[in-house]
């Protein structure tokens, strides 16, 4: 396993290399020039020129890309054009809001994604399978800006149980947070799990019709032990596949849901800078969205040898 570690590991470096000139390389084709955002609308001439000296805009696009990587392996993700704050800073200040947004909306989809795959596997051709099947095909239809909308007007206007949007740090008060993080996560939770709950069906219907379970039934052992002990553990491996793959997809920003309920998260600080041709802020935002997926597969491997042991050998 460790030897297997260090192979991906050395693997991540080139990787991260080639993505890291794929953002910088595209980044150039946005139009507009940041010298003249920044000297404003009289664009002066001496205050452009000096400008594009100060971001090294007058150099050529490789010496460029290496004073940017020069910076990123200092830590130094350069300087937002709009606001002149360190890029570092904005991503501080917004990925703790987006994580935790991610990590509850995943809570909820395998709450609710996986059991219902497993249910809808142990007992396919009944009530309960199409059932889960109608949630699942609920789940993958239904927007999220309108769920979104939705839910906003029942749970807010209507019977006033929940705040309609705005964000509150866990550290002032976790209340607060709690009620205003929990519809947008369980906008994005319902989607993931409708995906999850497909493929943890998919799964174990394979699995379930593998002779190592009928030998397990054989052997007198109830069918509870054997699709939770026997069966979800072989089937796994895809749901981790898939787990981490839409984990990465929320880390990234959810634009839409994070737009309905005003959550100043990644999806929005990216969409900002977009518009706003802040281009420093967007180079460090998809690096370190790129950086958390490569993260992620690295530990959906290394979560494969702890479900499945013949990976270790």
């Amino acid at each position: 396993m460790l030897e297997y570690l260090v192979k991906r590991l050395a693997t991540l470096v080139p990787t991260l290399i080639f993505v890291s000139m794929l953002i910088f390389g595209l980044q150039q084709l946005l139009p507009g020039d940041p010298a003249k955002i920044l000297a404003g609308e009289d664009q002066d001439p001496t205050v452009v020129a000096y400008l594009r000296t100060k971001l090294h805009l007058d150099e050529p696009l490789p010496l460029r890309y290496a004073y940017w990587v020069g910076g990123v392996v200092r830590g130094d993700l350069g300087d937002s054009i709009r606001t002149q704050q360190p890029v570092l800073d904005l991503i501080l200040q917004k990925l703790p809001v987006t994580v935790e947004l991610a990590l509850m909306a995943m809570c909820i989809a395998l709450v609710i994604g996986i059991p219902a795959g497993i249910v809808s596997a142990a007992g396919r051709g009944t009530a309960w399978d199409y059932g889960a099947n109608l949630f699942a095909l609920w789940g993958l239809s239904t927007p999220n800006f309108w769920l979104g909308i939705l839910m906003i007007l029942l749970f807010s206007v209507q019977l006033g149980w929940l705040p309609a949007s705005g964000y509150v740090s866990p550290f002032e008060d976790l209340g607060a947070n709690l009620a205003a993080m929990i519809m947008p996560a369980f906008v994005l939770g319902n989607a993931i799990a409708a995906v999850l709950m497909r493929h943890t069906r998919s799964a174990m219907l394979q699995v379930l019709s593998a002779d190592y379970v009928r030998t397990a039934r054989a052997k007198g052992l109830d069918e509870r032990t054997v699709v939770l002990k026997h069966a979800l553990r072989n089937a796994l491996t895809p749901i981790i596949t898939l787990g981490a793959l839409e984990l990465g997809t929320l880390l990234s920003g959810a634009v839409l849901t994070e737009q309905v309920f005003t959550i100043p998260g990644f999806g929005k600080l990216i969409v900002d800078s977009v518009f706003n041709r802040d281009y420093s802020v967007v180079q460090g935002v998809v690096l370190v969205t790129a950086t958390a997926y490569m993260t992620l597969n690295l530990l959906a491997d290394l979560a494969y040898f702890a479900v499945n042991p013949r990976l270790r050998h």
